[in-house]
């Protein structure tokens, strides 16, 4: 019986690497990025039949195409590197062709031609057993035995992923929090989602397809731009945001994450930390490998050591002294829910 593990987090806790190095076992098939492709649109209410499925997939996501076509596109989105048939700017990229496909093969193209033919005539089930049937056969298809999702931005996406599969495996994994704040306040992605967050807050909507015209009027001029089709990239590159705004993100979706992770059953979660990764990483992934459900193997624990690059590790402690303090300050409630919560999370699977 194949497992399923997710591995979850705020992002830019060295997800992106590790995924490469999950995709380096010759049992695992890594899912780079799959949930946050599809995201909670992903998972409607009731049953489809293939070809409604297919959409879910096959659609382009409609954030990332806007971060595209507005020059602020994310160093995640793997196909634009290497454009195949699809752009946004014609077609639109399928969603699951922009980070999923090409961390698999570098046919994507091929690929996704070869999903279409078979997923369109599946019968009627729900959106969680198409993806278990879609896992499968991705499985199969390239001589693999667990799968491991991985996206980067996903800690409050818990309690949907336990809804959807009662019986999948949680990773936690997480870095330190003003590491991880200082790296999600360098990263387009995260200052986008930064500069929404903002938008919500102002007007009280809970999200932004909820915003009405006289909201969107009220806003300052630097933030409203942004909810249109095309804005200026500037507006998010460009902008000083406070490194502090990033910490009580971080801890926002720490402390909200450690909650949800606590409703996992014990046997089914543990948690890694990114520092512990680069201290230890041999038995870190021999670890991860054995909650995963694969052998440790020797040549695959040799290219995760040489794939780890800590190069950026303590860049927050370059800091002058008042803004670590600052950054610090606002870490704490994620920092201590991760001690609250590590105690009683971390085991080996065997409950």
């Amino acid at each position: 019986m194949r497992t399923l593990t997710f591995i979850v987090g705020t992002g830019r806790s060295g997800s992106t690497a590790l995924s490469r190095i999950v995709h380096a076992h010759p049992d695992v098939l890594s899912l780079n990025e799959f949930l946050s492709s599809v995201q909670s649109r992903g998972f409607p209410e009731g049953r489809l039949d293939g070809g409604e499925f297919w959409r879910l997939l096959a659609d382009p996501n409609p954030q990332f195409e806007r971060m595209i076509r507005n020059g602020v596109p994310m160093p995640e989105f793997l196909y634009t590197r290497r454009p195949g048939r699809f752009a946004t700017e014609t077609t639109g990229i399928p969603a699951l062709s922009l980070m999923v496909l090409p961390h698999l093969t570098d046919d994507p193209d091929g690929l996704f031609d070869e999903l279409e033919g078979q997923v369109r005539g599946w019968p009627d089930r729900t959106a969680a057993g198409h993806y278990e049937a879609l896992f499968n056969l991705l499985c199969t298809r390239f001589g693999r035995t667990a799968v491991v999702e991985r996206s980067g931005y996903s800690l409050h996406r818990v309690p949907l992923l336990r809804k959807a599969f009662p019986q999948a495996r949680f990773v936690h994994l997480f870095r330190d929090g003003p590491d991880c704040a200082l790296s999600m306040s360098q990263h387009t992605g995260y200052r986008l989602i930064y500069l929404l967050r903002d938008i919500l807050a102002r007007t009280g909507a809970e999200r932004v397809e909820d915003l009405t015209e006289d909201q969107i009027r009220a806003l300052p001029p630097e933030l409203s731009p942004l909810l249109a089709e095309r804005f200026d990239s500037a507006l998010v590159l460009d902008r000083e945001l406070p490194p502090t705004g990033f910490a009580a993100l971080w801890s926002h979706l720490i402390v909200q994450g450690v909650a949800h992770l606590s409703d996992v059953p014990a046997p089914l979660r543990t948690t890694l930390a990114y520092e512990d990764l680069l201290d230890e990483p041999r038995e870190e992934l021999s670890r991860l490998a054995a909650f995963i459900g694969v052998e440790p193997l020797s040549q695959w624990l040799d290219t995760g050591v040489a794939r780890l690059d800590g190069s950026r590790r303590g860049a927050s402690r370059r800091l002058p002294a008042r803004d670590l303090a600052a950054l610090r300050e606002s870490c704490a409630p994620g920092a201590e829910a991760l001690a609250d919560g590590r105690r009683p999370a971390r085991t080996d699977g065997s409950g």
